[in-house]
């Protein structure tokens, strides 16, 4: 009853950066002025015939556990229809700075609480063949890995690498979902980890040592009283903080909030624009710009947009 009645995590199956970069599927970024390898997993889709084949079949496999999936290809997809990865490939060829890189785009339009990322082999036995492979759930705003599933399956003659694949994860894929169910309603009681930076403009004549509002508190004091009020449990770390800024890391914010009489899904960039918002009231009239980092972090400038 109790898991019947829980809510599920959201889940995207990815190739994992080492099956891309082993298979050539990859592109450079510039990473302001930094040049990384990534995954290039439209090519991916469009060239590997078994890659739909395979995550089709683990996503029939989850669905059948009642765990909610994302498609990867149809996201892709959406990206493509908003040209968001015209976008991408146009900051390489320009060397202009994001502050999100693709693969932090696609989280961000996949919406998933939990990537699976998979890595698999094929080695032929005479007439047989074996698939060796790895799953990885990785909590898509920290990147931490929250469960494992590894292993080789038995020789088989079928020449399917998804049929392989289902045979060698079936007996290890119950214990996988066991771990992300656990470590989602960990998130649920606990709140979602992520890391919020408070900077200011260099033209702004306050900083975050001057004094506001009816009780004349330092601004720092007031950040931390709402950060205290509004993360789950009041949980939340002052990493560091000086006059021009501070950096809060293992900030726990809610899952969900309620608007219309409808639960939706609490992000890092929603909590942070509450923030801004508060300190936009009458009482302190400080505006500020919100900026997103990937799903789970974020920063707020203060002294204008």
């Amino acid at each position: 009853m109790f898991f019947a009645q829980a809510k599920k995590p959201t889940i995207m199956i990815v190739p994992s950066d080492l099956w891309c970069n082993k298979n050539g599927y990859v592109m450079d970024y510039n990473n302001q002025g930094t040049i990384e390898k990534i995954p290039n997993y439209k090519q991916a889709f469009q060239e590997n015939s078994e890659l739909s084949f395979v995550i089709s079949k683990i996503n029939g496999l989850m669905a059948e556990r009642g765990f909610p999936l994302k498609n990867m290809e149809s996201v892709l997809k959406t990206l493509s229809k908003d040209s968001a990865e015209d976008v991408m490939m146009s900051s390489k060829d320009s060397g202009s700075s994001v502050s999100e890189s693709p693969i932090d785009k696609l989280k961000k339009v996949a919406k998933a609480d939990i990537i699976m990322q998979l890595t698999w082999t094929v080695a032929s036995l005479g007439p047989k063949k074996q698939i060796t492979f790895n799953l990885q759930g990785l909590d898509s705003y920290t990147d931490k890995q929250i469960a494992t599933a590894a292993g080789t399956g038995n020789p088989s003659f079928s020449v399917s690498e998804a049929v392989l694949l289902e045979e060698a994860i079936l007996s290890h894929l119950d214990n996988f979902n066991n771990s992300l169910q656990d470590y989602f309603e960990d998130l649920f009681e606990n709140g979602r980890e992520v890391v919020i930076k408070i900077q200011k403009w260099d033209d702004w004549d306050e900083d975050l040592e001057s004094s506001f509002g009816s009780d004349n508190e330092e601004l720092s004091v007031i950040i931390e009283d709402w950060l205290s009020d509004n993360t789950v449990k009041g949980r939340y770390n002052t990493t560091d903080a000086t006059e021009n800024m501070m950096l809060f890391e293992q900030v726990r914010i809610p899952l969900y909030y309620e608007r219309k009489g409808k639960q939706r899904a609490m992000d890092t960039r929603r909590f942070v624009s509450n923030l801004s918002r508060y300190l936009r009231g009458e009482d302190f009239n400080i505006v500020s710009k919100v900026v997103t980092n990937g799903l789970g972090k974020a920063t707020i400038i203060l002294g204008g947009k």
